[in-house]
C-alpha cells in the first residue's frame, strides 16, 4: 500500500496513502471535479466549519508540516468515514526536488506502464479513498487528471512513478 517516487529526482520518497485521511489537503471527488454540486448552503457551512477548524489548527500545530487534523470532531469523522478522497500529487514532487531535465513520467501500474508528461502529473490528483476506506483491491491509488477528462477511466493500481 505504498508508492514510491524515483528517477531524477533529489530525493527518492515513498508514500503512504493510507494516512492521508488525516491531512488537511484531501479533497472529496464533488470538490475536485463537480464542484457546481455542492450547494451554495452546504459550502456556507462547509466554509464556517473550515474557518473554525483552521483557527483551532493554527493555535495547536502551530505551523506542522504536513498539516494533519490533531484532534477530529463528530463531522469530520462522519466524513471520513463516508468519502472518496484525493489528494494532490504536487507538494510530494515538489519535496521530491524533481532535475530541471525532467520532461516525463513513468507511471508503474500491474497493468504496465503508462507515459505520460510531468506538467500533467504535477497537476495530479490521486484517489486514495473510496467510501472511506484504502483502495486495497485496485490500488493504492489511482491518478485522475486535474481537468477530469480521464474521470471515467483513471489510470489505476500506480505503485511507483518514475521520472525521466
Amino acid at each position: 500500500m505504498i508508492v514510491q517516487i524515483e528517477g531524477n529526482v533529489k530525493f527518492p520518497i515513498t508514500l503512504d496513502p493510507t494516512v492521508w485521511i488525516f491531512d488537511d489537503r484531501k479533497l472529496t471527488f464533488k470538490e475536485a471535479f463537480h464542484p457546481e454540486e455542492i450547494e451554495k448552503s452546504d459550502e456556507e457551512e462547509d466554509e464556517l466549519k473550515r474557518k473554525s477548524l483552521r483557527f483551532d489548527r493554527e493555535v495547536y500545530q502551530q505551523k506542522l508540516n504536513p498539516p494533519i487534523n490533531k484532534s477530529i470532531n463528530r463531522f469530520e469523522k462522519q466524513r471520513i468515514m463516508k468519502g472518496t478522497f484525493l489528494m494532490p500529487l504536487k507538494p510530494f514532487l515538489h519535496t521530491s526536488e524533481p532535475e530541471a531535465s525532467v520532461e516525463e513520467a513513468a507511471l508503474v501500474t500491474d497493468e504496465g506502464e503508462h507515459t505520460i508528461q510531468a506538467d500533467a502529473l504535477s497537476e495530479s490528483l490521486l484517489l486514495f479513498a473510496e467510501d472511506g476506506k484504502p483502495l486495497k483491491e485496485t490500488g493504492p491509488v489511482h491518478l485522475y487528471f486535474k481537468d477530469g477528462s480521464n474521470q471515467t477511466s483513471p489510470i489505476k493500481g500506480i505503485k511507483k512513478i518514475i521520472l525521466k
